[in-house]
């Protein structure tokens, strides 16, 4: 019988995480009897009974587990290392939050069972916010304009993921993964399935203007280059410019000093104007340099405090992946 891992990341979801747990078991019950599974809770430092909830799921049921992180390493780490801790034949990777219906899970099983290595759910309408839902709209064309590889529209990361491509993951030895990129730049062959974005069903949202803002520039980072290519661009065009207008002033204060004397204003413009596109450029280039900066210090992805339910066999951290808490 094939297993299929289902992994949940977590943060303050102490009103979801028991409702979810049976949804996914009575999906798998109803609809995939033929299948074994694991549901992998990963929190992400929670403050509130969302572990305390997960620790009576995984009491009363051995196929769910958990794994308890020391503190919290962001919304793209968590995720990421969860998968690479799934024993599954194919992995799951879906929201606590009930965006990511349950009910996608048997469509996702058979496009696996079709031969595809990778399926993932589009997202063609959202009962979100609809200005938020346009926004991202504009944030994925532009990436997909920008980006040197192929990006995906509307994609969460929410989908199933064969075993080999988990090892592909694991491989990858990335300590800032950016899963979206990685599916559209290394993924297999995919099947993509559509599906109506509902709302959350509970709890609020940890996402904010610096999670997004993170999010939109780890992808920008990571897959194109067009901005340090604009600052170059600019630069030497803005250089050019400044050149020809120092130049036409001191004729024209050269010939009509009485005029020119005391006209300070053009010079002053000009230092705003280019002070303000070298301080714009400065802080592009400073987000690739932090990106760098992440990937050459070499540091886990996660640091674990505790895990439940796991194989003995599964005690033994990724050489890559974790650092194990006392």
């Amino acid at each position: 019988m094939k297993t299929v891992s289902i992994v949940v990341p977590c943060y303050n979801e102490e009103e979801n995480v028991v409702p979810l747990s049976e949804a996914i078991i009575q999906e798998f019950e109803k609809k995939l009897p033929e299948y074994n599974y694991e549901i992998i809770f990963i929190d992400n430092d929670s403050k509130d009974r969302t572990r305390e909830y997960i620790r009576g799921l995984c009491e009363k049921n051995p196929r769910i587990r958990a794994i308890f992180n020391a503190k919290n390493f962001g919304q793209f780490n968590s995720p990421y290392y969860g998968l690479l801790q799934a024993t599954g034949d194919c992995a799951i990777l879906m929201a606590a939050d009930f965006q990511d219906p349950v009910e996608m899970i048997r469509p996702f099983v058979d496009g696996w069972e079709e031969g595809y290595k990778i399926v993932i759910g589009i997202k063609t309408k959202s009962k979100e916010s609809k200005i938020m839902y346009f926004l991202r709209s504009c944030y994925y064309r532009m990436i997909k304009k920008l980006s040197d590889v192929e990006q995906i529209e509307h994609f969460t990361g929410f989908g199933l993921y064969d075993k080999k491509f988990i090892q592909v993951l694991q491989n990858l030895d990335d300590p800032t993964p950016f899963l979206r990129g990685i599916v559209a730049e290394l993924g297999f062959r995919r099947k993509e399935v559509e599906y109506t974005q509902p709302q959350r069903r509970a709890g609020k949202t940890s996402n904010n203007f610096y999670r997004l803002f993170d999010a939109a520039m780890l992808s920008v980072t990571s897959y194109t280059k067009v901005g340090l290519r604009i600052a170059t661009l600019l630069g030497m065009f803005s250089s050019v410019v400044s050149i020809l207008i120092a130049i036409v002033y001191l004729v024209m204060k050269l010939i009509y000093w009485d005029r020119f004397a005391a006209g300070m204003a053009p010079v002053l413009i000009g230092m705003f104007v280019l002070g303000s596109i070298q301080l714009f450029f400065i802080g592009l280039i400073g987000e690739y340099v932090l990106s760098i900066n992440a990937r050459t210090m070499r540091r886990p992805l996660v640091v674990e405090e505790e895990r439940i339910n796991f194989p003995e066999r599964e005690e033994v951290a990724d050489d890559r992946g974790s650092a194990k808490g006392d």
